[in-house]
């Protein structure tokens, strides 16, 4: 038998932290903090976990690594793309232990599947197949034009991003929505270490000419040369085929499509150009705007404009994820219930909205035998 604590992440958007015990084993999957600052998972209770498991380097998935000390400073297990994201001063090379992309692991004794989650570079969701099956999606989309995306196997129990709620519009839709709504000029926040640079590639894909902060150009760079499992065949080309127009010098100007972080404009790039919004910079948001930042008043004011840009599942991804994998029980995290009705009634039964959940070889009948991965790439 196995079960799964929901220290933090469900419910709301909320700081992911899920513990898996499971063969005498304690994994911990994520340690985040936010999105709002100061919002961390309540450890207090936890106690020693034999592992830590990174799904990604985003904030609200890695940003409370301080918090290791209070669990028994757990080895981290994670893919080289993230650990580059995480500097040495919060996690020390000697805790540091690499996964793959796609492919499995050894962690606690335990056998560990991985694939890509097309969410971020060096995103990847974690299988454990021990008990029928446990799944943790972290974030994750198959609609990446940039980034590749890989089904995970069957598992029981299943935790899956479900961000946006009932959501169903789609990415392709999208894209065409904001090179309409930019083709004059605008600033386009976005996450370090997220979507800009597929930003780039699909707005350049529809014909515009955006250019890249250095930080986005780098994320850009690294991507393009380095070589990796992490993009689709073919894109990495298309990247360095952008990196001179995209990193084009000269003053930024307001009839310039920039795409910048940081995402609410807190900071980066887009915080200097926020300071010369009386020149004329109009700002165009596309990420989530927890309340008090400057996205936040700008919207507030009806002088920015928010478009969808996914990099979650939407409402029909998460339903084809939940059938792929039967799953007798699904999690969804990081989203508000009166956010997904749709959602809720279509898993029905399957779905699980408490803090703990036990499960393990009494759902064989139902699921039958965990099929191992087999590798993508």
């Amino acid at each position: 038998m196995a079960e799964l604590k929901i220290i933090s992440g469900a419910g709301g958007k909320l700081p992911a932290a899920f513990l898996l015990e499971t063969c005498g084993r304690r994994i911990l999957f994520d340690l985040g903090e936010g999105p709002e600052p100061g919002v961390l998972p309540d450890v207090s209770r936890v106690g020693p976990v034999d592992a830590l498991c990174l799904s990604h380097a985003h904030q609200d998935h890695a940003g409370a690594l301080q918090l290791r000390a209070r669990l028994g400073r757990p080895p981290v297990y994670a893919t080289a793309e993230t650990f580059a994201q995480i500097p040495e001063t919060v996690l020390p090379q000697a805790a540091r232990n690499p996964l793959p992309l796609a492919g499995t692991a050894e962690v606690a004794g335990l056998t560990l599947t991985t694939g890509r989650s097309g969410h971020a570079p060096g995103g990847i969701w974690l299988h454990v197949a021990a008990d029928c099956g446990f799944l943790y999606m972290g974030d994750w989309t198959p609609e990446s034009g940039l980034l590749a995306f890989d089904p995970p196997p069957r598992a029981a129990c299943l935790v899956t991003d479900a961000s946006y709620g009932d959501r169903d519009t789609g990415l392709a839709d999208q894209i065409g929505q904001m090179a309409g709504a930019v083709r004059g000029g605008a600033v386009l926040p976005v996450p370090s270490a997220g979507r800009g640079p597929e930003v780039v590639l699909a707005l350049a894909r529809e014909g515009l000419k955006p250019r890249a902060c250095p930080v986005v150009l780098a994320e850009m760079m690294a991507l393009a040369r380095t070589p990796s499992r992490i993009c689709h065949p073919g894109t990495r080309e298309e990247l360095a085929d952008l990196l001179t127009s995209a990193g084009r010098s000269g003053a930024y100007q307001p009839t310039d499509v920039i795409i910048t972080t940081e995402a609410n404009a807190e900071s980066g790039l887009a915080a200097s150009l926020l300071a010369r919004a009386d020149e004329g910079f109009r700002f165009v948001f596309s990420s989530h705007v927890p309340p008090g930042t400057p996205a936040a008043d700008l919207l507030a004011q009806g002088q920015a404009e928010w478009l969808g840009w996914n990099v979650h599942p939407r409402l029909k991804d998460t339903l084809w994820l939940a059938d792929h994998t039967r799953a007798c029980h699904v999690v969804p995290a990081f989203a508000a219930p009166e956010a997904m009705p749709q959602l809720t009634a279509a898993l029905g039964k399957r779905l699980h909205t408490g803090r703990s959940l036990v499960f393990g070889p009494e759902l064989d009948l139902q699921l039958g035998p965990v099929q191992p991965v087999r590798r993508w790439i």
